[in-house]
């Protein structure tokens, strides 16, 4: 086995000698943009302001900068919920009247714009002459968390006012969390870009002098990185700094951005396995592993030969090949392995030899799908692209029982299977690559065999056994009472201490939980409106759904 690496002479040569002395241009150049948008993760319409903001720096490569900063109501987190926020946000915010979300500003040459007007704004700044270009480079050194940033500065024209200020904002990429998201339904696995977490040179920024003609600005800052942020974990490989110049605190005449080039590693050549995609409940279908890459060494990383197997059974073996230089990452899908299904089963992947061998290795526990009776009842909704979802339910031969659609627009779609004792995979497609509208499928005892708010993407898969009727004292929550049913303003749940409670209304969308409740809990369902819903109640291993009818 063998793992192959690239010596980065590059990253060599760099961190021995200093920063580049001319990373600034003097010939006059346009505007580039710095959009600070101002969003949070119960903002519904901020998913919508992410994509237009992300597609201005798309259409405009190396000129368009994006920082994305937590701040207002709809960024203050709930119960073990991760908070986003930094003591910067309300001053921001303030100076630019900030107050409704979705909302950017420009350069800061306006007060915050609806993000119907975002596009506008940044072409019209990117046709205006800057009077100051702006260059920056960074490094990170490993071993300490230490960020030096460098920041040259050169005016091609007088700058309007006699004092300007340098600011530095630190950013984080690629954090997992929750995100409201009205057109495409509410994430727990949103990944947030551009976040802000930290400005180097403080609220707002060093003064700067000397803005005449000519000037030429050469900065260096240090900075200790901590290891979280209001407990949010800093995941250095995934850092982005903005560097960009205000003529007061506001008016930007222009900036730039780098990621940072890593030094000081540990070991020259060391790949590790970090993590393993969480495996869904299966039933005996070969699974195909998917796991991540990351290049802790300081060489570049070009092939890794894997080993991997399920339950101690017989081992696969497959080379990837690729680039990643120190810290990139990759999440690659190795090819299916047949495996024996226990009731809690294990994938172990281990990496071939290098510099460290003792983090080689790692693992994933995955379970055995439920067992449901054998009529299984489908609701599928649909979006306004009914005619890009398709699915269909395949037993253990891969023979395909039933399918459907395409559909129309809005569609409401109600189906019944009956399936004998087997394996089965329902597997639901969007041929757009967005995903569609809820899906929910439950058997006869109401118990929830897949379901979906739609963020399903390109399509996705669940498994499932029957095992005909079902009797009640298979399940360890046959004695919960849920009542009235009707309900007007409350529902009682009776004989379920210490479990967990979740409301669906019938698009999949959880609009009530509960943890750990009492032997006689009491749930305010006021501010649901009339209609059916879901209700699911888990402890541990067992799960009890039922139905009831908010009626007023």
């Amino acid at each position: 086995m063998r793992i192959n690496y690239t010596l980065n002479l590059l990253l060599t040569f760099f961190t021995l000698a200093t920063f580049a002395q001319t990373i600034v241009s003097t010939d006059p150049e346009d505007k580039k943009v710095v959009l600070e948008e101002y969003t949070g993760i119960h903002c519904g319409y901020c998913p919508d302001g992410h994509v237009i903001a992300n597609n201005i720096a798309n259409n405009n490569p190396g000129d368009v900068f994006l920082i994305n900063i937590h701040q207002g109501g709809y960024a203050n987190p709930g119960n073990g919920e991760p908070d986003f926020r930094t003591p910067f946000g309300n001053a921001l915010a303030a100076q630019v009247g900030a107050n409704f979300y979705p909302s950017a500003t420009i350069n800061r040459n306006s007060n915050a714009l609806s993000r119907s007007s975002w596009n506008s704004a940044a072409n019209t700044v990117l046709g205006q002459s800057s009077n100051t270009n702006v260059g920056v480079e960074a490094t990170i050194d490993v071993q300490t968390n230490t960020i030096t940033v460098h920041v040259e500065a050169f005016y091609t024209a007088d700058s309007p006012e006699s004092t300007n200020k340098l600011n530095i904002a630190l950013l984080q990429n690629n954090t997992i969390g929750p995100q409201t998201d009205y057109d495409n339904g509410n994430s727990t696995e949103y990944n947030h870009m551009h976040r802000l977490v930290w400005l180097i040179t403080g609220q707002w920024g060093e003064i700067i002098n000397t803005t005449t003609e000519g000037t030429f600005i050469d900065e260096t800052y240090t900075y200790d990185i901590p290891d979280f942020y209001n407990n949010v974990p800093v995941k250095i490989e995934d850092l982005e700094v903005v560097a960009f110049i205000t003529e007061t605190q506001k008016d930007i005449p222009s900036g730039n951005g780098t990621f940072p080039i890593y030094f000081n590693f540990a070991d020259e050549n060391n790949a590790r396995p970090t993590s393993i995609e969480t495996i869904l409940p299966q039933c005996g279908f070969d699974i195909t592993p998917r796991v991540t890459i990351q290049n802790f060494g300081e060489n570049d990383l070009t092939e890794v030969e894997i080993t991997y197997s399920v339950n101690g059974g017989a081992s696969q073996n497959y080379t990837w090949t690729g680039l990643l230089l120190s810290l990139q990452s990759e999440t690659i899908e190795l090819p299916a392995i047949s495996y024996e299904v226990q009731d809690v089963n294990t994938v172990e992947i281990s990496f071939s030899d290098d510099d460290d061998n003792s983090d080689n290795q790692i693992s994933e526990n995955f379970n055995i799908a439920n067992e449901h009776t054998s009529t299984i009842n489908m609701i599928l909704n649909t979006d306004n692209g009914g005619s890009q979802c398709t699915w269909e339910v395949m037993n253990s031969s891969g023979e395909t029982l039933y399918s459907g659609g395409p559909y129309g627009n809005g569609e409401s779609v109600i189906d019944q299977f009956e399936l004998p004792n087997d394996c089965y995979r329902f597997r639901v497609f969007d041929t757009a690559g967005n995903g569609g509208g809820s899906i929910v499928l439950y058997d006869s005892n109401n118990d929830v065999v897949y379901s979906t708010p739609g963020n399903y993407g390109a399509g996705e898969e669940g498994h499932f056994r029957t095992v005909g009727e079902l009797g009640n004292n298979d399940n360890l929550l046959s004695n919960v009472v849920i009542y009235p049913n009707p309900a007007k303003n409350n529902l009682n749940i009776q004989n379920a201490k210490n479990a967990s409670v979740k409301v669906f209304d019938l698009l999949g969308r959880i609009v009530l939980l509960e943890n750990n409740i009492s032997l006689n809990q009491q749930l305010d369902v006021s501010k649901l409106t009339t209609g059916t819903y879901l209700i699911k109640i888990i402890n541990g291993n067992q799960i009890k759904t039922d139905k009831f009818i908010i009626n007023r």
